[in-house]
Order: structure tokens, then C-alpha cells, then sequence
């Protein structure tokens, strides 16, 4: 049975705590009633501070489980079973893990009379604000099974554009760590054993050579440096990057990085376009629709873009207009928005745009990956073929001597 912490008053008004088994919140809320007392807040043992070492080592729920019970919720809405029943329905053929605590807790809010958009709004961690809102659209239109289905669409998109970033880092990252291992491995074993030799002859180094000498020792005899160093800079730059000013010119530079900065670009035009044309398709005013959309998109220059772009349509412009007097946006999008702002159809030409932009960068990030393959393994012979050099120089010069 679980478990639940809650802060209560009692008859006499001063405040109490403790915990309590029920099989929900709402039956440990009675309990605590007929007990005399009245409670503040109820909480799940397992989502109290007591319990922040188990989440960190917990699985996080992914957008293939959040976008699969999206599309069962949707299937089931559009069988014109009520929400509770349906939410139910999922908590029952849920396996044990997070994901069912959350549709259980998303119940419990449901039987106490929320609705289904609020009741998914207490799981901010699971269920994004555009998420909600969409779904409270969907709510008021009568058109709920149609909301969750595009949602489920969405978020598959995602998954697929996630899937696709990580496939296609996965050779690199395992050539970087690798070419990493294969230089440590040279400079702080096999070096050193053939400096021996140099050290031996008396010989005067190459340049070349010296430098390995050195970067080898700082290896062996420094790594607890080098390791305090990193450790270092990587808290720094985490200090850093909490600071708004910092973050700004962070997600500036992003965005002007060779190779990576267009990149970038497609992808955050992309999720741009289909975040705010599902949300206008589903009924979300533009003023709130923007908001949500400068909430998801995370690059700090286009967040600042919305917060003007809303000020403008308050005062009676249009999203064209603002489009057109920002550089973060190209002539196409700005005319596709145009287009759909005079047609009355808005959402329709954000989502075209949308799926133009999505195979653009994939077909982008295809050409990058095909040419930081070969320019990787160039990179690793070229680091290989200094120390080969470096060790090689001065027995061409014992060589020499030897003659």
C-alpha cells in the first residue's frame, strides 16, 4: 500500500506532520478528516526530498512511452469511453515503474473533479506546458480525441528527429573515445620506454620530440592535475551557464558556429513552426500560443524574438512583420507566414514549413555526419603519425651518427 507524507492542522490549529498508508490520496485526505484533522498537502512518500537519491538512479519516462499512451488515450477518447475510465483503463495495463505512478496520480486529480488538462499540468516533468494546453484546447472544443492524436503525431516526430541525432553521433563519439585511449595509451607507456633509449645515447632531440617527452610525463606524473582541471572547469562552466547574460551569449554563439550553427538553425525553426501551428490548430490563442512556444524553444535569442514579437501583436502588428524585422528568421518562412496570415490559414503554412525545415536538417545533418567521418579518422592518423615521427626522428639521427 503506498505511502504519503502530509502536513495537516489539527482541531486546535497548530500545524502537524507525518505519513500515512492509503491506497490514494484522496482515501488518506478522508482518513486524515475523520481523524480530526485538516490537511494542507498530501504527498506520495516517493516524491518527497526523502526520496531525491532514489529519482537520481530512476528511469526517466521518454517520448516513445509518453507518445504511445497518448495515442491509447486518443483511441480510447475517440471510442467515446469517459476520461477517468480511460485513464484507468492505462494505469491497469500500465507496467509497474514512474510512468504509472504518474497516470495513477493523473486519476486521482481526475476523480476529484479536475480536468484532464489540469490534472496532467501537476506532472510538469511528464506532460510539457504546450502538452497541457493543448489538451485544455482540446477539452473546450469537444475535440479532444483529434488534440491527442496530433499530439501522439508530435511527439513521435520528436522521438525520430532524437533517434535519428543520437544514431548518428554514435560512431563518432566511439572514434573519439578510442583515439583518446590509443594516444594515453602511447604517450604513458610506450613512450616513456623508448625515451629510455634517447636518454641513454645522450642524443640532442628534435623539437618534436621533446614536446612528446614533456606531454608524456605530464600524463604520468600529472594526470591528478589535469583530472582537478577538468573537474574545475567544467563546475565554472556550469556556474556560468546559470547566469542569464552568459546563456544569451552562449545560445548566440550557437548559432554562428561553422557546420553546427545552420544546424541549430533548421532545428529550432523546425520545432518553432510545428509547436505554434499545432497550437493555433487546436484552438490556443496566438498571444498564448507564442508564450508557450518561447517557453519550449530553449535558445535564449529566439526566446527574447517572442517576448517582442507578442508585445507587437498587442499593439495591433503581425507575426509577418515581426518575422521580417528579426535576422533569425529567413525570407521564406517570413513570406510562408505572410501567405497563411492574409489566406486565414496560418496554422496550415506553419506546418508545411514545419515539415520543410524537418527535412532540411535532415538532410543536413546526413552531409555533416558524411564529413566529420572521414575528417575524424584524418585527425586520429595524423595525431598517431606525429608520435611516430617523434619517436622516429631521433634513431635516424642515431643512425646518422652510427655512420
Amino acid at each position: 500500500m503506498p505511502t504519503f507524507r502530509y502536513s495537516a492542522y489539527n482541531a486546535g490549529g497548530s500545524p502537524i506532520t507525518g505519513t500515512i498508508e492509503a491506497d490514494s490520496a484522496r482515501e488518506a485526505r478522508a482518513r486524515l478528516k475523520k481523524d480530526s484533522l485538516y490537511p494542507r498537502e498530501i504527498v506520495a512518500l516517493d516524491d518527497t526530498s526523502a526520496g531525491v537519491g532514489w529519482r537520481l538512479f530512476r528511469r526517466r519516462i521518454g517520448l516513445a512511452e509518453i507518445s504511445l499512451v497518448t495515442r491509447r488515450l486518443a483511441t480510447l477518447a475517440g471510442s467515446a469511453v469517459p476520461i477517468f475510465e480511460a485513464i484507468s483503463t492505462l494505469y491497469e495495463q500500465e507496467a509497474p515503474g514512474e510512468l504509472k505512478q504518474v497516470l495513477g496520480r493523473v486519476r486521482e486529480r481526475l476523480a476529484e473533479g479536475s480536468t484532464l488538462a489540469k490534472a496532467m499540468a501537476g506532472e510538469p516533468h511528464v506532460f510539457s506546458e504546450s502538452f497541457t494546453s493543448m489538451v485544455a484546447a482540446g477539452e473546450a472544443s469537444g475535440a479532444l480525441e483529434i488534440i491527442l492524436e496530433r499530439l501522439a503525431d508530435f511527439l513521435e516526430d520528436q522521438e525520430e528527429v532524437r533517434s535519428r541525432i543520437t544514431t548518428s553521433l554514435a560512431y563518432p563519439v566511439l572514434m573519439v573515445i578510442v583515439g583518446s585511449g590509443v594516444m594515453i595509451f602511447l604517450l604513458a607507456v610506450v613512450v616513456p620506454k623508448i625515451v629510455v633509449i634517447f636518454e641513454q645515447n645522450k642524443a640532442t632531440l628534435p623539437l618534436i620530440t621533446l614536446l612528446l617527452i614533456k606531454t608524456s610525463n605530464l600524463i604520468r606524473t600529472g594526470w591528478w592535475a589535469l583530472l582537478l582541471f577538468g573537474a574545475v572547469g567544467v563546475l565554472a562552466w556550469k556556474k556560468a551557464s546559470k547566469q542569464e547574460s552568459m546563456r544569451r551569449k552562449i545560445d548566440a554563439l550557437q548559432l554562428k558556429i561553422p557546420l553546427l550553427g545552420p544546424l541549430f538553425r533548421r532545428l529550432i525553426l523546425a520545432r518553432f513552426a510545428k509547436i505554434l501551428g499545432l497550437l493555433l490548430t487546436s484552438g490556443v490563442p496566438i498571444m498564448k500560443a507564442l508564450e508557450i512556444t518561447g517557453e519550449v524553444v530553449v535558445n535564449r535569442s529566439y526566446r527574447l524574438f517572442f517576448k517582442t514579437a507578442r508585445e507587437d501583436l498587442a499593439e495591433g502588428g503581425s507575426l509577418s512583420s515581426s518575422l521580417r524585422a528579426s535576422t533569425l528568421f529567413p525570407p521564406l518562412l517570413v513570406h510562408m507566414v505572410a501567405v497563411g496570415e492574409q489566406g486565414g490559414k496560418l496554422e496550415e503554412m506553419l506546418l508545411k514549413a514545419a515539415k520543410a525545415y524537418e527535412k532540411e536538417f535532415t538532410s543536413s545533418v546526413a552531409r555533416f555526419m558524411a564529413l566529420l567521418e572521414p575528417l575524424m579518422v584524418l585527425a586520429m592518423g595524423v595525431a598517431v603519425g606525429i608520435v611516430v615521427l617523434a619517436v622516429l626522428l631521433p634513431i635516424f639521427q642515431l643512425n646518422e651518427l652510427i655512420k
